[in-house]
């Protein structure tokens, strides 16, 4: 998948904050590729941006605080990047002129509204997604966690809240965007009246309303209704979206919450950063550089944007016209050599088979030999090589792998080819 951006700058959002109370301005901006998720404080001048990332984490009481120092921080950023999220946006800049983004309704919908009218559109690069290579769980506190691969995401979250109109809820809710408009979008937060004072007092919901939350009594609601009966478990789906969104990427697995917290979601989001397979986008040129020994001009491969394990690899080529072989090879009409498009679906090979040694740092591939080589078409400057590596047999220090390389979804190559990994 390309990374995607927005195709303008978003209405502007105003309103009071539900934690700090402070009212605020927040406007989403078009960011170049790879700039990720970032708030911008427009309100503190020089103020570096702030990624939404697990290490800008600063706190996880009843909300999740991101920020650089301790005076350049941002409140209660879930509901913001739940709906990024959902909308499957890479890169953005999120302005906002004070310490909280506006409460809204207490719900993602008025960002999920800001960010449709702006629109989406792809641009450079390969969106970053975490994959698990395996079921795992993870425990904080009262939270627990069971995550599965999948090629379709869900959250199937479980809560259990001693009050009448919430008990145990449970639902299972697909996270596109569209579902995520009909269904997540519009439930907002809550809280309890009773503990108003408390949390006043720790600098928490100060901008609590009963516009912005739903407010319970002991035994019911202190004004309005309800938007589902079950409008609780959906908040918390939203607040899970929105924490695990600090991944930095898009997840490929569905995941079972029970009573998930923000601590538990962001201590969930950390052992996944760990635990999981990285793949589109993730293992860019220094990843690259610090397992292969090649170098220019002979470094083929820019960028590993799929792993699924032992079995299977995929790298991306960026072919420009100031590649040194285009100065001898065809110079008035460039072609990349045939043999280098096999050497470099054979770097990609490589990095597939180091991922099957314990220290890489310390072996190198040499290939053995090379069958049913085929070439279908020219590649030129500014064609993509998209390179596909499968294992086809695998013994303790050699491997036979069958390797296609396409442009624009068409063959231009093929071959199989033996390789053994030796002692550097």
């Amino acid at each position: 998948m390309r990374r995607r951006t927005l195709a303008g700058p978003s209405p502007q959002i105003n309103g009071a904050g539900v934690h700090t109370g402070a009212t605020t301005s927040l406007r989403f901006v078009p960011a170049p590729p790879d700039t990720g998720i970032v708030f911008q404080r427009l309100d503190l001048d020089g103020a570096p941006p702030i990624p939404a990332a697990l290490h800008a984490v600063r706190s996880t009481d009843r909300q999740v605080m991101l920020g650089v120092d301790d005076g350049n921080t941002v409140h209660t950023v879930e509901h913001v990047l739940a709906g990024l999220a959902a909308l499957g946006v890479d890169d953005v800049t999120i302005e906002l002129d004070g310490p909280e983004p506006p409460a809204g309704d207490g719900s993602s919908r008025a960002f999920v509204t800001a960010l449709s009218q702006a629109g989406i559109t792809e641009h450079g690069g390969e969106s970053r997604r975490w994959r698990p290579r395996g079921p795992m769980t993870v425990t904080e506190g009262d939270s627990r966690y069971v995550v599965v691969p999948s090629a379709t995401p869900r959250l199937t979250v479980t809560i259990d809240v001693p009050h009448p109109l919430v008990g145990r809820q449970s639902g299972c809710f697909d996270i596109s965007g569209d579902a995520f408009a009909g269904a997540l979008a519009d439930a907002r937060t809550f809280g309890w009246l009773r503990e108003r004072d408390a949390l006043q007092a720790r600098q928490l919901a100060r901008g609590a309303t009963e516009e912005n939350t739903v407010v319970l009594t002991d035994d019911g609601l202190a004004s309005g209704a309800l938007r589902w009966p079950d409008e609780f478990v959906r908040h918390k789906a939203v607040d899970l979206l929105g924490d695990l969104a600090l991944l930095g990427g898009g997840l490929d697995a569905d995941v079972v919450a029970f009573k998930p917290s923000h601590s538990g979601n962001v201590a969930l989001a950390r052992a996944i950063s760990m635990a999981a397979q990285p793949v589109p986008g993730v293992l860019g040129i220094e990843k690259i550089l610090a397992v292969i020994p090649h170098r220019y001009p002979m470094l083929l491969v820019d960028r590993i944007t799929e792993m699924h394990g032992r079995d299977r690899i995929v790298g991306i080529k960026n072919v420009t016209i100031n590649e040194p072989f285009f100065v001898g090879h065809f110079p008035d009409h460039p072609i990349m050599p045939g043999v280098l498009i096999v050497e470099a679906m054979a770097q990609v090979g490589g990095m597939l088979m180091m991922g099957t040694v314990d220290d890489p740092e310390a072996k190198v591939v040499y290939f053995m030999s090379l069958d049913h080589v085929k070439f279908r078409r020219p590649v030129v400057p500014g064609d993509q090589l998209r390179m596909e590596l499968e294992m086809l047999q695998q013994r303790p220090r050699t491997c036979r792998m069958r390797g296609v390389a396409y442009v624009d979804g068409q063959a231009v190559a093929e071959a199989e080819m033996m390789a053994h990994i030796v002692d550097r």
